[in-house]
Protein backbone atom coordinates (compact mmCIF):
# COMPACT_ATOMS: atom_id res chain seq x y z
CA UNK A 1 0.00 0.00 0.00
CA UNK A 2 1.47 3.35 -1.11
CA UNK A 3 1.84 5.91 1.62
CA UNK A 4 -0.88 8.17 -0.69
CA UNK A 5 -3.66 5.79 0.21
CA UNK A 6 -3.46 5.60 3.66
CA UNK A 7 -6.03 6.88 5.73
CA UNK A 8 -5.49 10.78 7.07
CA UNK A 9 -5.49 9.86 10.07
CA UNK A 10 -3.10 6.72 10.02
CA UNK A 11 -0.71 8.81 7.38
CA UNK A 12 -0.28 11.44 10.16
CA UNK A 13 0.36 9.72 13.19
CA UNK A 14 3.10 7.72 11.26
CA UNK A 15 4.73 11.24 9.67
CA UNK A 16 4.63 12.28 13.61
CA UNK A 17 6.24 8.93 14.54
CA UNK A 18 9.16 9.73 12.03
CA UNK A 19 9.34 12.98 13.47
CA UNK A 20 10.41 11.44 17.06
CA UNK A 21 12.33 8.68 15.74
CA UNK A 22 14.52 11.68 13.71
CA UNK A 23 14.82 13.89 16.80
CA UNK A 24 15.43 11.55 19.21
CA UNK A 25 18.54 9.69 17.03
CA UNK A 26 19.13 13.74 15.69
CA UNK A 27 17.46 15.96 18.00
CA UNK A 28 17.50 19.59 16.37
CA UNK A 29 19.64 21.74 17.82
CA UNK A 30 20.65 25.77 17.78
CA UNK A 31 22.33 26.72 14.42
CA UNK A 32 24.10 28.97 16.71
CA UNK A 33 25.68 27.50 19.47
CA UNK A 34 24.84 23.92 19.02
CA UNK A 35 22.24 23.53 22.07
CA UNK A 36 19.17 21.53 21.34
CA UNK A 37 16.36 23.19 20.27
CA UNK A 38 11.90 22.44 20.20
CA UNK A 39 12.55 22.25 16.43
CA UNK A 40 14.40 22.49 13.53
CA UNK A 41 15.64 25.42 12.49
CA UNK A 42 15.06 27.59 15.18
CA UNK A 43 17.48 29.27 17.65
CA UNK A 44 18.08 29.15 21.07
CA UNK A 45 16.66 32.23 23.40
CA UNK A 46 20.28 33.56 23.69
CA UNK A 47 21.72 33.33 20.46
CA UNK A 48 18.20 34.94 19.40
CA UNK A 49 18.79 37.31 21.91
CA UNK A 50 22.33 38.44 20.50
CA UNK A 51 21.07 38.59 17.06
CA UNK A 52 21.21 42.26 15.98
CA UNK A 53 18.57 42.59 13.43
CA UNK A 54 18.41 46.24 11.34
CA UNK A 55 14.89 48.12 12.46
CA UNK A 56 13.60 51.58 11.35
CA UNK A 57 14.73 54.37 11.40
CA UNK A 58 16.78 53.56 8.45
CA UNK A 59 18.29 55.84 4.69
CA UNK A 60 15.24 55.52 2.37
CA UNK A 61 17.84 54.05 -0.51
CA UNK A 62 20.50 52.51 0.77
CA UNK A 63 18.77 50.88 4.63
CA UNK A 64 22.17 51.72 6.59
CA UNK A 65 20.60 52.14 9.89
CA UNK A 66 20.15 55.77 11.17
CA UNK A 67 19.04 55.47 14.96
CA UNK A 68 19.53 59.07 15.81
CA UNK A 69 17.65 59.88 12.58
CA UNK A 70 14.30 62.46 12.71
CA UNK A 71 10.52 61.34 11.61
CA UNK A 72 10.19 60.63 8.09
CA UNK A 73 12.32 59.09 5.48
CA UNK A 74 16.20 59.89 6.07
CA UNK A 75 18.64 59.81 3.63
CA UNK A 76 22.28 58.88 4.83
CA UNK A 77 25.28 60.92 4.15
CA UNK A 78 26.98 58.41 1.44
CA UNK A 79 23.29 58.01 -0.43
CA UNK A 80 23.21 61.90 -0.09
CA UNK A 81 26.86 62.38 -1.81
CA UNK A 82 26.84 59.39 -4.47
CA UNK A 83 23.29 57.38 -4.84
CA UNK A 84 24.00 53.43 -5.51
CA UNK A 85 22.45 52.45 -8.95
CA UNK A 86 19.48 50.82 -6.78
CA UNK A 87 16.02 52.45 -5.57
CA UNK A 88 16.40 50.85 -2.35
CA UNK A 89 18.29 47.92 -0.68
CA UNK A 90 17.53 46.55 2.45
CA UNK A 91 18.98 44.07 4.77
CA UNK A 92 17.78 42.07 7.77
CA UNK A 93 20.57 41.59 10.07
CA UNK A 94 23.60 43.21 10.98
CA UNK A 95 26.70 42.06 9.97
CA UNK A 96 27.91 41.20 13.37
CA UNK A 97 27.98 39.02 16.48
CA UNK A 98 25.93 35.80 16.02
CA UNK A 99 24.33 36.83 12.79
CA UNK A 100 28.37 36.75 11.52
CA UNK A 101 29.02 33.36 12.54
CA UNK A 102 25.81 31.66 11.39
CA UNK A 103 27.01 33.50 7.78
CA UNK A 104 30.85 32.20 7.81
CA UNK A 105 29.24 28.91 8.33
CA UNK A 106 27.13 29.04 6.10
CA UNK A 107 29.25 30.64 3.00
CA UNK A 108 32.62 28.92 3.77
CA UNK A 109 31.14 25.62 5.77
CA UNK A 110 28.21 24.95 4.01
CA UNK A 111 26.43 24.90 6.70
CA UNK A 112 23.09 25.36 5.29
CA UNK A 113 20.97 24.11 8.71
CA UNK A 114 20.14 28.04 9.11
CA UNK A 115 18.61 28.38 5.27
CA UNK A 116 15.25 28.76 7.01
CA UNK A 117 15.70 30.94 9.41
CA UNK A 118 17.59 33.57 7.09
CA UNK A 119 14.97 33.24 4.52
CA UNK A 120 12.45 34.50 6.99
CA UNK A 121 14.65 37.22 8.22
CA UNK A 122 15.04 38.53 4.71
CA UNK A 123 11.22 38.00 3.66
CA UNK A 124 10.38 40.41 7.00
CA UNK A 125 13.15 43.16 6.21
CA UNK A 126 12.15 43.04 2.12
CA UNK A 127 8.33 42.44 1.97
CA UNK A 128 7.77 46.17 0.88
CA UNK A 129 10.42 45.35 -1.98
CA UNK A 130 9.15 41.82 -2.70
CA UNK A 131 5.39 43.01 -2.85
CA UNK A 132 6.68 45.36 -6.08
CA UNK A 133 9.14 42.92 -7.15
CA UNK A 134 8.59 40.36 -10.86
CA UNK A 135 11.49 38.54 -10.10
CA UNK A 136 14.63 37.65 -7.73
CA UNK A 137 17.90 37.26 -9.08
CA UNK A 138 20.91 36.01 -7.13
CA UNK A 139 24.40 37.92 -7.40
CA UNK A 140 26.33 35.25 -9.24
CA UNK A 141 29.85 33.52 -8.45
CA UNK A 142 32.20 32.92 -11.29
CA UNK A 143 32.28 29.34 -12.20
CA UNK A 144 36.12 29.12 -11.06
CA UNK A 145 35.03 29.78 -7.77
CA UNK A 146 31.74 27.71 -7.87
CA UNK A 147 33.96 24.77 -8.65
CA UNK A 148 35.70 25.32 -5.61
CA UNK A 149 32.99 26.31 -3.14
CA UNK A 150 30.39 24.03 -4.83
CA UNK A 151 27.65 26.00 -4.33
CA UNK A 152 26.52 29.73 -4.93
CA UNK A 153 25.33 31.22 -1.47
CA UNK A 154 23.25 33.74 -2.85
CA UNK A 155 21.39 31.17 -5.27
CA UNK A 156 20.07 29.09 -2.11
CA UNK A 157 19.01 32.54 -0.53
CA UNK A 158 17.53 33.82 -3.54
CA UNK A 159 15.73 30.02 -3.95
CA UNK A 160 14.48 30.58 0.02
CA UNK A 161 13.19 33.75 -0.22
CA UNK A 162 11.09 33.23 -3.50
CA UNK A 163 9.89 29.83 -1.91
CA UNK A 164 8.56 31.93 1.00
CA UNK A 165 7.38 35.25 -1.08
CA UNK A 166 5.81 33.72 -4.05
CA UNK A 167 8.22 35.62 -5.97
CA UNK A 168 9.92 33.34 -8.72
CA UNK A 169 13.96 32.93 -8.62
CA UNK A 170 15.98 32.88 -11.63
CA UNK A 171 19.08 31.94 -10.47
CA UNK A 172 20.84 31.30 -13.86
CA UNK A 173 19.98 34.87 -15.19
CA UNK A 174 23.29 36.54 -14.18
CA UNK A 175 26.31 35.05 -14.57
CA UNK A 176 29.96 36.04 -13.56
CA UNK A 177 32.06 36.00 -17.08
CA UNK A 178 35.25 37.68 -15.64
CA UNK A 179 37.30 36.26 -12.37
CA UNK A 180 37.51 38.87 -9.71
CA UNK A 181 39.82 39.05 -6.33
CA UNK A 182 38.21 38.32 -3.02
CA UNK A 183 36.71 41.88 -1.80
CA UNK A 184 38.07 40.67 1.61
CA UNK A 185 40.34 43.21 3.48
CA UNK A 186 39.73 45.31 0.35
CA UNK A 187 39.31 49.33 0.43
CA UNK A 188 35.44 50.73 -0.87
CA UNK A 189 38.19 52.64 -3.73
CA UNK A 190 39.60 49.01 -4.09
CA UNK A 191 36.08 46.99 -3.75
CA UNK A 192 35.02 49.53 -6.78
CA UNK A 193 38.26 48.36 -9.06
CA UNK A 194 38.17 45.43 -8.37
CA UNK A 195 34.29 44.87 -9.65
CA UNK A 196 33.41 46.72 -12.41
CA UNK A 197 29.55 46.21 -14.73
CA UNK A 198 32.51 44.52 -16.70
CA UNK A 199 32.52 41.13 -14.70
CA UNK A 200 28.97 40.22 -15.11
CA UNK A 201 26.49 39.52 -18.43
CA UNK A 202 22.85 38.89 -18.73
CA UNK A 203 22.38 35.38 -19.62
CA UNK A 204 21.29 35.42 -23.31
CA UNK A 205 18.64 32.97 -23.15
CA UNK A 206 16.89 34.80 -20.13
CA UNK A 207 17.95 38.48 -21.52
CA UNK A 208 13.73 38.18 -22.58
CA UNK A 209 12.67 38.02 -18.79
CA UNK A 210 14.40 41.50 -18.04
CA UNK A 211 12.83 43.82 -20.25
CA UNK A 212 10.80 45.78 -18.22
CA UNK A 213 10.80 43.80 -15.09
CA UNK A 214 10.98 44.51 -11.65
CA UNK A 215 13.96 42.97 -10.48
CA UNK A 216 15.30 42.03 -7.05
CA UNK A 217 18.78 41.31 -6.47
CA UNK A 218 19.66 39.00 -3.24
CA UNK A 219 22.86 38.86 -1.88
CA UNK A 220 24.19 37.55 1.78
CA UNK A 221 26.59 40.97 2.89
CA UNK A 222 26.29 43.96 1.82
CA UNK A 223 29.63 45.96 2.49
CA UNK A 224 29.95 48.97 -0.03
CA UNK A 225 26.95 47.96 -2.40
CA UNK A 226 29.88 47.74 -5.30
CA UNK A 227 28.81 44.24 -5.99
CA UNK A 228 25.24 45.29 -6.03
CA UNK A 229 25.73 48.35 -8.18
CA UNK A 230 27.38 46.60 -10.62
CA UNK A 231 24.99 44.01 -11.29
CA UNK A 232 22.70 46.59 -11.21
CA UNK A 233 23.88 48.69 -13.90
CA UNK A 234 23.88 45.17 -16.26
CA UNK A 235 20.64 44.49 -15.52
CA UNK A 236 19.78 47.96 -16.27
CA UNK A 237 21.20 48.06 -19.79
CA UNK A 238 19.45 44.89 -20.64
CA UNK A 239 15.82 46.33 -19.87
CA UNK A 240 15.24 46.04 -16.24
CA UNK A 241 12.50 48.69 -15.52
CA UNK A 242 13.73 48.88 -11.86
CA UNK A 243 16.58 46.67 -9.81
CA UNK A 244 16.48 46.81 -5.81
CA UNK A 245 18.43 44.38 -3.59
CA UNK A 246 17.71 42.71 -0.49
CA UNK A 247 20.66 41.19 1.41
CA UNK A 248 20.53 38.88 4.85
CA UNK A 249 23.82 41.11 6.08
CA UNK A 250 24.96 44.18 6.45
CA UNK A 251 28.78 45.81 7.77
CA UNK A 252 27.72 48.54 9.76
CA UNK A 253 31.22 49.43 10.28
CA UNK A 254 33.65 48.23 8.11
CA UNK A 255 36.73 48.92 10.47
CA UNK A 256 35.20 46.76 13.00
CA UNK A 257 33.74 44.22 10.98
CA UNK A 258 35.65 43.01 8.09
CA UNK A 259 34.58 40.30 5.58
Amino acid sequence: MRASSLPSPLLSILEGAARWCLDVLLPPRCPGCGTVVEAQGRMCGRCFGDMAFIVAPLCRACGFPLPHAAAGEPLCGACAREPLPLERVRSAIRYEGVGRRLILRFKHGGRTDGLGLFAEWMVEAGRPLLAESDLIVPVPLHRRRLFVRGFNQSALLARAVAARSGVPAVVDLLRKIRPTLSQQGLSAAARRENVTPAAFAVDRRRASLVVGARVLLIDDVFTTGTTLAACARVLERAGAARVEALTLARVVRDEAHPI
